[in-house]
């Protein structure tokens, strides 16, 4: 089942959220998950792993995204927006999700890997 799960995300830089000589660069980001697959699954957790530049890296685990831990019907989707804050003007996030198939098997589903950067203009 794990590999009918698909994540997709689009991640945005937040100017009027960030502060460079704060050293505090905000991101959204939104993911849609849909449920390729012939039954449905909740999403029971998350975990994250978000990298600066420097290489230091902050852990997130909790219930559930953003206070829901949603059931996805087969051939349904979800998608949530949220945010983070870095350090340093570039980053990446990755990370899974721990869902339960309504066939009661417990299963990961990867989140790729994306970048979280401020725009940049060539002059």
């Amino acid at each position: 089942m794990k590999k009918a799960i698909k994540v997709e995300v689009q991640a945005t830089y937040l100017e009027e959220q960030s502060d460079a000589t704060r050293s505090q660069f905000a991101h959204a980001y939104t993911i849609n998950i849909t449920n390729h697959s012939d039954t449905g699954a909740q999403l029971l957790s998350r975990h994250w792993e978000i990298q600066d530049e420097t290489g230091h890296i902050d852990t997130v685990v909790g219930e559930g995204v953003v206070g829901q831990q949603p059931h996805i019907s087969a051939g349904e989707s979800f998608e949530y927006s949220s945010a983070a804050v870095i350090h340093t003007p570039t980053g990446t996030m990755k990370g899974n999700y721990i869902m339960l198939g309504d066939d009661g098997e417990r299963f990961h589903v990867e989140i790729p890997e994306f970048i979280l950067s401020e725009p940049y203009t060539l002059q």
